[in-house]
């Protein structure tokens, strides 16, 4: 049941990946456009076949700024033997123009799972080009120069999605997570069409090179199934593990 633990803890990890959506878009030619706000997307969390766990993100205008708020909890069952208790949150501005968008202002990661825990911070100073990074259970905080355009691993799928995605033509997006600046490829594959417990959807899937530690650092490939239409909504993500793959499929929700 350890090793068994130790894989799901693997995907559970993956739901900061899906954390990957947010609310609206950058008005540029060929860009994704819109999508609902309030947004809030609901998955299954599946271990070969066998149900593990929940999911959400939700994106919430808040007045002042955006929140993008993800979850991952296991399973009754699971949590017998290995509990997940996740939430990362990340907010951001409300700026619009051909050149800027919505910037990070703050990032939070609470985790729990199984004995692992993590409580830390990162708050963003876009005009000072740096970021001041807090560990509170290490305390820990300490400064850090970074590029313009970064985000952070929830921020960076915002922007993600706001790019426009050729089958064949890899994007990039500049990350800070882990104390380190990222820059991160992602290979966009090929259009599908695929069923999950929410409906049957057209998509693009994406391929994200896994360099940091955070949502783009795991043992196995992940593979990201996004709506091939103007919402970009993750309908499918899939990591592979030593034993087959880990999944979370959108269930339902509003968007």
């Amino acid at each position: 049941m350890r090793n068994y633990g130790s894989k799901l803890k693997d995907f559970f990890l993956l739901g900061r990946a899906f954390a990957v959506l947010v609310f609206a878009s950058l008005a540029c030619p060929g860009a994704a456009h819109s999508f609902n706000l309030p947004e809030k997307l609901q998955y299954d969390l599946t271990w070969a076949g066998i149900k593990a766990g929940e999911a959400s993100l939700e994106v919430r205008d808040e007045g002042a700024w955006i929140s993008i708020i993800s979850t991952a909890r296991s399973a009754k069952w699971l949590s017998l033997f290995y509990v997940v208790d996740d939430r990362v949150e990340s907010r951001l501005s409300k700026e619009r123009s051909l050149r800027s968008m919505g910037r990070p202002l703050n990032y939070r990661l609470a985790l729990r799972e199984g004995r692992h825990r993590k409580n830390k911070e990162v708050i963003f100073d876009q005009h000072n080009s740096k970021v001041t990074y807090i560990d509170y259970l290490d305390k820990e905080r300490k400064e850090f120069a970074v590029p313009a355009m970064t985000f952070d691993p929830i921020s960076s799928f915002y922007y993600l999605r706001t790019l426009r995605l050729e089958v064949g033509k890899p994007v990039h997006v500049t990350i800070f997570d882990s104390k380190k600046v990222w820059h991160v490829e992602v290979q966009v594959l090929r259009k599908e069409r695929i069923e999950v417990p929410a409906g049957v959807f057209d998509t693009i899937l994406v391929k994200p090179l896994m360099k940091s530690e955070g949502i783009f650092y795991r043992k196995g490939e992940i593979y990201i199934w996004l709506t091939d239409d103007q919402r970009r909504i993750p309908v499918l993500l899939k990591t592979k593990v030593k034993v087959g793959s880990i999944n979370a499929s959108l269930t339902g929700g509003i968007y």
